[in-house]
C-alpha cells in the first residue's frame, strides 16, 4: 500500500470517527478528529486518560491552527516563539479563542498545539484538512509505544488503522511550554 494511499485511507477513517496510530517525533501517537466528541471519548477510554488532562493538537502548518488561537493574548515575542519553532518538535500551550471544545482543552483557556515537522504527521494533517488530536500511543501508566508492534499489542483491533512510518529522532516526547509565560510543563 503506497504512502499516499495510507494517508488518504487514514483521512477517510478520521472523517468517519475512527482512531488511528501513527509515528511522531519520538513515540507512536494516537489521533482522531478533535471536533468529533465520540471519537475523542473513545480515544480517552482506550488510553484510560482523564479528560481534564487535555490533549495536544498537531497540524501541518500554523495556518491550520490560527483559527483557534486567541491572537489578542499573544504579544510579538509569544507569536515569534511559535513561528520560529514551527514546524518542529515544540508543543506550546497557547490561549485559545473559545472554538476549542473542553474535551480537547481539558476545560482550560489554553490548548496544547504543535506544527510537526514529521513527514507522516504533516501528510496526515494535509490529507485530513486540519489539525488532529495527538497523544502518545499507550494506556495510562505504560510506556509510550516505540513501534507499530507495541501499538497493536496495546490496542489490538480497538484502533481503526496503523499508518506505517518511522519515528523521528527525539528520545523523549516533545517539550510542552506556555507560549506567553515561558513556563515548562514537560
Amino acid at each position: 500500500m503506497s504512502y499516499s494511499f495510507r494517508c488518504c485511507l487514514a483521512s477517510h477513517l478520521l472523517d468517519a470517527g475512527g482512531i488511528i496510530a501513527y509515528p511522531t517525533e519520538a513515540v507512536w501517537g494516537l489521533g482522531c478528529d478533535p471536533f468529533d466528541s465520540d471519537a475523542v471519548e473513545k480515544l480517552l477510554w482506550l488510553k484510560k486518560r482523564k479528560p481534564e488532562k487535555g490533549l495536544i493538537l498537531v497540524a501541518a502548518s500554523i495556518e491550520q491552527l490560527m483559527p483557534y488561537i486567541d491572537m489578542n493574548q499573544l504579544d510579538e515575542l509569544s507569536y515569534r516563539r511559535l513561528t520560529d519553532s514551527w514546524p518542529g518538535p515544540y508543543t506550546w500551550l497557547v490561549p485559545h479563542n473559545g472554538l476549542i471544545p473542553d474535551w480537547i482543552s481539558g476545560g482550560r483557556t489554553e490548548v496544547a498545539l504543535r506544527v510537526s515537522a514529521h513527514p507522516v504527521v504533516g501528510a496526515l494533517c494535509r490529507h485530513f484538512g486540519g489539525p488532529l488530536v495527538s497523544t502518545s500511543a499507550n494506556p495510562s501508566g505504560l510506556m509510550p509505544a516505540k513501534s507499530a508492534t507495541t501499538v497493536k499489542r496495546y490496542f489490538g483491533n480497538d484502533i481503526d488503522f496503523v499508518v506505517g512510518g518511522k519515528l523521528g529522532r527525539l528520545n523523549a516526547p516533545t517539550p510542552i511550554q506556555h507560549v506567553v509565560s515561558g513556563k515548562k510543563f514537560r
